[in-house]
């Protein structure tokens, strides 16, 4: 029997949590302790504060120094239906211990993005889930934790070129996909006042989806008309 010393670290990180436009996209990256330094030495970092040109260059080498990487994207319709029974730190936490088990490596150590305000409490489902594994659940993970980093990119770099697509298959520049973007809240409205409807993009679910609904409802206007 073939007995090794190899310690697996995974980190696990999302981009796509606060969107009322597109996919949640959801990584698990795994690699040797050993050669962890590799990633510090590419510039990994957050990938909040690395510009897009630079996520995109390092992407490929993140990937190739990887033992194992899964993703999973959720759809915006996927999270609309989800929501109806579990609130999205639940639905996160469901989806992250079911991408690491997609992986074929086991890994030892786990380091997490908390979502929950209180970080231990998220990662004892974790903990339930993988007994033998050290678990480490923080907030801000993805700035201390350099396998962290590296999902957090992973992530970010799948849902940006899905957002890209998204651009293309409606011929416009809907933005971000965030709440706070101007073109991302022009686009809903607009495309809301024309249709009566949103495109299976948008996550309904979302209130800023549910004002616009409520504002530019041509059929309760015109209920008051005959009231």
């Amino acid at each position: 029997m073939l007995i090794t010393n190899e310690v697996y670290i995974a980190g696990v990180d999302e981009a796509g949590r606060g969107p009322v436009i597109g996919p949640l996209v959801l990584c698990v990256y795994i690699i040797q302790d050993d050669k962890e330094n590799k990633l510090k030495e590419l510039g990994v970092k957050d990938s909040k504060i690395l510009s897009k040109n630079t996520r995109e260059k390092i992407y490929a080498k993140i990937i190739e120094h990887a033992n194992d990487y899964q993703t999973i994207h959720l759809s915006a319709a996927d999270i609309d239906e989800m929501r109806k029974k579990a609130t999205l730190n639940r639905i996160e936490q469901k989806m992250m211990v079911n991408t690491i088990k997609k992986s074929s490596i086991k890994p030892d150590q786990i380091y997490i993005d908390a979502a929950d305000v209180n970080e231990k409490r998220y990662g004892l489902e974790f903990k339930k889930e993988f007994p033998q594994a050290k678990i480490v659940s923080k907030h801000k993970a993805d700035m201390l934790f350099p396998v962290v980093s590296a999902a957090s990119i992973i992530a970010k770099v799948e849902r940006d070129r899905e957002i890209s697509k998204l651009h293309k298959k409606y011929g416009v520049d809907f933005g971000s996909g965030y709440p706070s973007d101007p073109k991302t809240k022009s686009f809903l409205v607009d495309y809301y006042k024309e249709k009566q409807s949103f495109p299976p993009i948008v996550r309904e679910s979302w209130v800023t989806a549910k004002k616009i609904k409520e504002k530019y409802s041509q059929a309760k206007k015109l209920d008051g008309y005959f009231h």
